[in-house]
């Protein structure tokens, strides 16, 4: 065999092995600490090394060890992410976009997803500390943040690094991604008024979620700014499915004085206005307008198409990942916040009022007097 072969042969021996610390640094002609470092993303190495060394890294398809970089760094380079499983099944299609951005976005970054579903809340708390004590995450996104958030009180006292999904009152200690929900709320009733309702209802979620008491807070100055009488008797606090969406319409529907169009918090809630609507034989889009916020495909698929204010979760996924790393390596919370703005995606569930509250109310009582089987019917919050 020839000299040239049996270097052609221990060069093929290399590639199949294993790339380590030592083989990068060879390569680069620099120490093994400083590949070490750069890789680690320690603040003593100048960004143009750190550069230089992940570009040969990715080159030469180096893996880390993550037990020992775990064990010499004190990082595990995964990101949790705890999902009550009662909460999101509802919302499969919304839930994997936003778990594609997060894991796209991590996996780019040379870090790895942790995901659990525990059933219940007291599980989630159980779940974390699990997670903290036994170091499977460095970090963690939580999702729909509460006004009372024991998720939140946990990672501050274990000075754990998260960032939320959402806003929070008490802003101590917190990074967020969000997007203006009650901006979209608010331009939902312009927008309505502006087509010639005079009465609109609003359909909110739980309000022990943030996002629900900034929901109602956008839908309150939309009728302030718009110059239109601000009723408690037409906000209805609490729908967070389909079925209290049904139940939340038709009670709105049977007052007195109707809204002739409806806001919903959720599109969860407003698909549930369908039903209602086939319930009190109205034409959603005709009789009735409505219009929700989330962007849910089911609202594509509807007829007629759901009017709603989308939210971009592969994004949200992505930029709360991107944060998260970024509070993990020592970046202040307070430098962490960012929001973002739904995006109008019109559909055919809006239009003028073909009747007035009082045509509407006299239609409903003609129409559905031997028909409705809930009268009573109340959501209990």
């Amino acid at each position: 065999m020839k000299s040239n072969e049996y270097e052609e042969d221990a060069l093929s021996v290399k590639r199949n092995s294993r790339i380590t610390i030592n083989h990068l640094a060879e390569q680069l002609g620099l120490t093994k600490g400083t590949v070490s470092k750069a890789l680690n993303e320690y603040a003593d190495i100048g960004e143009n090394t750190k550069r230089r060394v992940k570009r040969k890294a990715a080159e030469m398809n180096y893996r880390p060890l993550t037990h020992a970089q775990a064990i010499r760094t004190g990082k595990t380079r995964s990101i949790g992410l705890v999902l009550q499983a009662d909460v999101y099944d509802g919302q499969r299609p919304f839930l994997a976009d936003f778990l594609a951005g997060v894991s796209q976005t991590a996996s780019r970054e040379n870090w790895t997803l942790t995901v659990a579903t525990p059933a219940t809340e007291n599980e989630v708390l159980l779940t974390l500390r699990r997670l903290i004590d036994e170091r499977k995450a460095d970090g963690f996104i939580l999702p729909r943040t509460k006004v009372s958030d024991p998720r939140i009180k946990l990672l501050l006292a274990e000075d754990i690094p998260f960032v939320m999904f959402g806003r929070t009152k008490d802003q101590s200690g917190c990074a967020w991604y969000d997007v203006l929900g009650e901006d979209a709320i608010r331009r939902a009733v312009e927008r309505l008024s502006e087509l010639g309702h005079q009465k609109i209802g609003f359909v909110n979620s739980d309000l022990k979620y943030n996002f629900a008491a900034l929901r109602l807070q956008g839908f309150k100055e939309g009728i302030r700014k718009t110059g239109l009488n601000l009723s408690d008797e037409l906000i209805f606090n609490g729908a967070m499915t389909g079925h209290a969406g049904r139940v939340a319409t038709i009670n709105l529907l049977r007052m007195s004085s109707p809204p002739t169009a409806i806001v919903y918090a959720t599109d969860a809630a407003a698909l549930g206005a369908y039903e209602a609507a086939t319930e009190l034989k109205l034409k959603i889009g005709k009789e009735i307008s409505v219009i929700a916020y989330d962007g849910l495909p089911e609202g594509a698929y509807v007829k007629p198409s759901l009017s709603t204010f989308k939210v971009d979760t592969a994004k949200a996924g992505a930029r709360l990942t991107a944060l998260l790393i970024e509070r993990i390596n020592g970046t202040k919370a307070e430098e962490l916040r960012e929001t973002d703005s739904a995006v109008f995606q019109p559909g055919t569930s809006e239009g003028p009022p073909l009747l007035s509250s009082s045509e509407l109310a006299h239609q409903i009582k003609n129409i559905n007097r031997n028909t409705m089987n809930s009268k009573n019917e109340r959501i209990k919050i």
